[in-house]
């Protein structure tokens, strides 16, 4: 946990000057990012329904991204197996449509340690065997300090993970 910390502390300051932050006070934030995707949208919707290929490890807490499942289904859980018998449960899908969107509603790294939560989405758009996928987080609640002040550090571990889902549909692995 004190690695994911660390590891969500130098993205933000990594970060900050690249940042896609469309909104940011103290109680909320929305982070979006748009990716073209050389494939139809069908594949790109699989894929996301498949972390353990493409989430990068250090931003678990179990270190492992082979731990991640998300099941796309409303109610489905993504989730992450720790070591012991452990679980976390990162968030909860409350909309699947196969080829055109998911929705997962809860609260990503250092955020479940606030009382914060927000909604994580992917909208996709095919045309001509490309797939625009937009990724939106909104998030609200309290943090210490203010949600604002973590925004850019949550956009760019959202950035990078869109950034290898879209790797990983297009290569078969990600970086």
């Amino acid at each position: 946990m004190k690695r994911l910390l660390i590891a969500a502390a130098l993205t933000l300051v990594a970060t900050a000057a690249h940042a896609e932050v469309v909104d940011a006070q103290p109680n909320g934030f929305e982070v979006k990012r748009v990716a073209v995707v050389n494939a139809p949208a069908d594949k790109v919707y699989a894929a996301l329904a498949q972390p353990s290929q493409w989430w990068n490890k250090d931003h678990t807490w179990s270190g492992s991204a082979a731990n991640l499942s998300l099941a796309p289904m409303a109610g489905g859980c993504f989730c992450e197996k720790l070591p012991n018998g452990g679980s976390v449960m990162h968030m909860t899908v409350v909309y699947a449509q196969p080829g055109q969107a998911l929705r997962l509603y809860g609260a990503l790294g250092p955020l479940q340690m606030s009382g914060a939560t927000g909604h994580l989405g992917w909208v996709l758009a095919e045309k001509d065997g490309k797939t625009t996928l937009t990724q939106t987080y909104d998030v609200g609640g309290y943090m210490r300090g203010g949600l604002d002040k973590i925004a850019p550090g949550v956009d760019g571990v959202l950035g990078e993970q869109l950034d290898r889902l879209k790797a990983y549909v297009e290569t078969g692995k990600a970086p």
